[in-house]
């Protein structure tokens, strides 16, 4: 017999949509079997049934789910119920003690992840509700390399039209992402035009962006160097080009500074308080 203090044991076989559940009791009986739509209607149904097994005492409901955040650990979670969470290569050992099926089945998945929390519950790890600044920090984090992604992507593209007609304006600035230099390219586009840009535009541009690391002859002289040689309509086009990527790179950057903000505040916020391990 399972030595565990549990009466009853559920795997959910977690989906997008819909979330197959199957529960065991400790003789391994099936009590139950059912699909559960993400929902928050179907997600009460849920906790509703798997607590009235055990009205009294939810925590003697262990619930074993591969995905360990989100709305159906917090709903389980609130109700009482224990919940622990297995990584999906474990669960692969597990599956591989019914079956050598390598097709996908729910169902199946769902009784593996109960029977083996009912038999090895120490290959389990044990979730706990999250801080909500702990949760808002990690999702902040996560939009932050997004951002930073697509900003990198969007640089390179500009980058790449820049090599295309104007690469005497990238050692000033070699990655093509910060905010100064899209400004000093938006007065000066083309090569065509950087041979009239004037003394004080360039200085402009410094002053408003705090730029001190580059002089304003270092960046007349680059910008003024010998163009290289390209077809008619090559440094419009490309231009064109650039001219489109620039609002959203402007979007892309402010937003990265909003979320740093932000997520400053709630570093601070966290080493203030005592957070529960």
């Amino acid at each position: 017999m399972v030595e565990s203090g549990y009466q009853f044991f559920v795997g959910v076989d977690w989906g997008s949509e819909t979330h197959v559940i199957c529960v065991l009791d400790r003789d391994r009986r099936r009590i139950m079997d059912r699909a559960v739509p993400h929902t928050g209607l179907g997600l009460t149904a849920l906790a509703d049934a798997l607590t009235a097994l055990v009205p009294a005492e939810p925590s003697r409901i262990a619930v074993a789910i591969e995905v360990p955040r989100g709305a159906v650990v917090d709903t389980l979670l609130d109700r009482g119920l224990h919940v622990f969470a297995l990584n999906p290569k474990q669960l692969d050992r597990f599956r591989d003690r019914h079956t050598v099926a390598g097709a996908k089945d729910d169902r199946r998945d769902a009784f593996v992840l109960a029977d083996a929390l009912r038999t090895d519950r120490p290959a389990f790890r044990p979730v706990q509700p999250e801080h909500p600044r702990v949760v808002e920090l990690r999702e902040l984090s996560r939009v932050d390399d997004d951002l930073s992604q697509e900003l990198r992507r969007l640089s390179n593209r500009r980058r790449d039209q820049l090599q295309r007609f104007f690469p005497q304006a990238l050692p000033l600035c070699p990655a093509a992402d910060e905010p100064w230099f899209w400004a000093l390219l938006d007065r000066a586009p083309t090569p065509a035009r950087a041979q009239r840009l004037a003394v004080k535009t360039v200085a402009a541009v410094l002053k408003v962006y705090r730029i001190r690391r580059v002089t304003v002859e270092a960046i007349r002289a680059a910008l003024q160097s010998p163009p290289v040689h390209v077809a008619p309509g090559t440094a419009e086009a490309a231009s064109a080009h650039m001219a489109l990527l620039l609002p959203r790179l402007r979007l892309l950057h402010a937003q990265r500074t909003q979320v740093a903000t932000h997520l400053e505040a709630l570093l601070e916020e966290l080493g203030a308080e005592e957070i529960p391990g």
